[in-house]
């Protein structure tokens, strides 16, 4: 898994590259809660993730927790079919804010 780390005006942007799956969650989560932790909003970028696994999602749902107890905001874009369907079985759609784009994402966060 690559993260490439930019910003867009006061947003930060997480681009995930790869499976986010129980040998990769370790290194995203420190590098997502890492992001967070000064109150920033962060976007991740899923667009070139291929696969999320139960551990990924655990790494989601604790950088959206993170960012609520920061004051921050943290939001999901682009995510690719497969992996939109994982987000959409689990429930996890109801919970996090997904996106279609970077701009939707960044502008979610008014």
């Amino acid at each position: 898994m690559d993260i490439t780390e930019s910003t867009a005006g006061d947003i930060r942007v997480a681009a995930l590259n790869g499976r986010l799956d129980t040998a990769t969650a370790p290194a995203v989560e420190t590098r997502l809660l890492e992001m967070l932790a000064g109150g920033d909003r962060v976007v991740a970028d899923l667009a070139a993730v291929t696969y999320v696994s139960s551990a990924g999602l655990r790494v989601l749902l604790k950088a959206a927790k993170m960012a609520r107890i920061s004051g921050g905001g943290f939001a999901l874009a682009s995510p690719q079919a497969a992996v939109r369907e994982v987000l959409e079985i689990s429930g996890f759609d109801k919970i996090l804010e997904i996106h279609g784009s970077r701009d939707e994402a960044a502008g979610s966060f008014g």
